[in-house]
């Protein structure tokens, strides 16, 4: 069947409770999938444009942690779905809609307590998907192979090198990719079938025939020794008692000429998430936000250009091998090796390198900055140093291992008490 008219006949489910704990305070106001990315985005963007791109029409957004920033972006920048075209943007926070002691339990069970709401809808399919992760792929040819090989779940997967699987929950195929075992974080993870070095890592993505999925879900619901995710329970019982499928990343992960290999990351720390970020701005990215033929929507603020000023020696405008979002104000200072997003005002004198800037961050005149990612609105105070003194560092801000630093305003605050 033609995955175009199989997307149309399927909901997107997207999971966008979880807190991301290890971001640390990138999460203290906002959930993991709010969190910015890229200039522009926050990282839920990216599950949201897949299933855009691939033709899912309806979709339906599960949010728990913190949620007031993740509604926000979702009511302005996705609310172009119309009815009367058969499309649909469901926000669905977690409301005490079973009982009044109950939020969201587990992943299975944020689409459990909506089952009244995808029914209403009356999908033939559905494509679960995570919140919080950054990559392109074509939901279709996922959908596709469902179909086709008559599986009770679908699994995406990933496939990684077989000793960094460790960290993930990881399949066990045969030659015909039916999974035959699910092992959670394992010591040694299998290998892929002719290919000792791979192992296949969950993505979090699962494609269900709907009324399959809600006849699981439903029983799983009366089970008080389940956990009510899909990870622990129910991936784990169709693997055993029915028949489940993986499906490569790579034979869908969406790719412009630009992008040398399948480009998928967890920007789950304050590490990754520096590090992608600053990927953006290597000359041939591996991923590619250029592509016209699969954009990443999101709410574009309007904002005027970004502005260059001043050029004489020691106090010059200019950015090298970096991302300027709009509004942004380069006023006499150095940028190179950086992302700034929306609004960022840097002043005379003052050195950006490797540096993450999120929206509205202020830096003052003569502050040397390097290796860090700074939260949305600090107010960065003249001639701080940060990135030479590893010990002053960690005394007063967020030093990770890798020696990224990140600085809130909280931590600014105290610096001047």
């Amino acid at each position: 069947m033609i995955a175009g008219v199989l997307t149309r006949q399927a909901m997107a489910f997207v999971l966008a409770g979880g807190r991301g704990s290890r971001l640390m305070e990138l999460t203290d106001r906002r959930a993991k999938p709010a969190v910015y990315f890229g200039g522009k985005a926050r990282i839920i963007d990216f599950a949201l444009s897949n299933a855009i791109n691939s033709g899912i029409r309806r979709i339906c957004v599960a949010t728990q942690y913190k949620a007031h920033s993740l509604i926000r972006h979702l009511q302005r920048g996705w609310n172009f779905l119309r009815p009367e075209r058969n499309e649909a943007f469901d926000i669905l926070p977690a409301s005490q809609r079973v009982a009044e002691d109950k939020w969201y339990l587990g992943t299975a069970d944020a689409v459990t307590q909506n089952i009244d709401i995808i029914e209403s809808y009356d999908p033939e399919y559905i494509v679960i998907l995570a919140g919080d992760h950054v990559y392109k792929m074509d939901y279709g040819l996922m959908l596709a192979q469902h179909v086709e090989s008559g599986a009770d779940v679908t699994v995406g997967c990933i496939e990684v090198p077989r000793m960094e699987a460790t960290a993930f929950g990881v399949m066990e195929i045969d030659t015909t990719s039916r999974i035959i075992d699910f092992v959670e974080k394992p010591a040694d993870p299998p290998a892929m079938p002719g290919q000792p070095d791979l192992a296949l890592a969950s993505m979090g993505i699962y494609v269900f025939h709907t009324k399959v999925l809600l006849e699981l879900l439903r029983q799983d619901a009366d089970d008080p020794h389940s956990n009510h995710d899909f990870g622990k329970d129910i991936i784990p019982a169709l693997v055993r008692d029915g028949k489940a499928v993986a499906h490569k990343f790579s034979d869908s992960c969406v790719r412009s000429g630009a992008e040398p290999e399948p480009y998928w990351r967890d920007v789950g720390t304050v590490d990754a998430f520096w590090e992608a970020n600053i990927d953006l701005t290597d000359f041939v990215p591996a991923l590619d936000l250029y592509d016209k033929d699969w954009p990443i929507w999101t709410y574009g603020e309007i904002t005027p250009p970004a502005k260059f000023i001043h050029d004489e020696e020691g106090r010059r405008g200019m950015a090298t091998s970096s991302l300027v979002s709009g509004g942004c104000i380069i006023s006499g200072a150095g940028i190179d090796k950086s992302l700034l997003f929306t609004g960022v005002r840097a002043h005379s004198y003052s050195r950006l390198t490797h540096t993450v800037a999120l929206p509205y961050v202020t830096i003052h005149r003569k502050a040397q900055l390097s290796r860090v990612v700074i939260d949305r609105g600090v107010v960065i105070p003249e001639g701080l140093v940060v990135g030479e003194d590893p010990e002053e560092d960690a005394r007063r801000f967020r030093r990770t291992a890798n020696g990224i630093c990140l600085i809130t305003q909280p931590m600014i605050d105290r610096l001047q008490d």
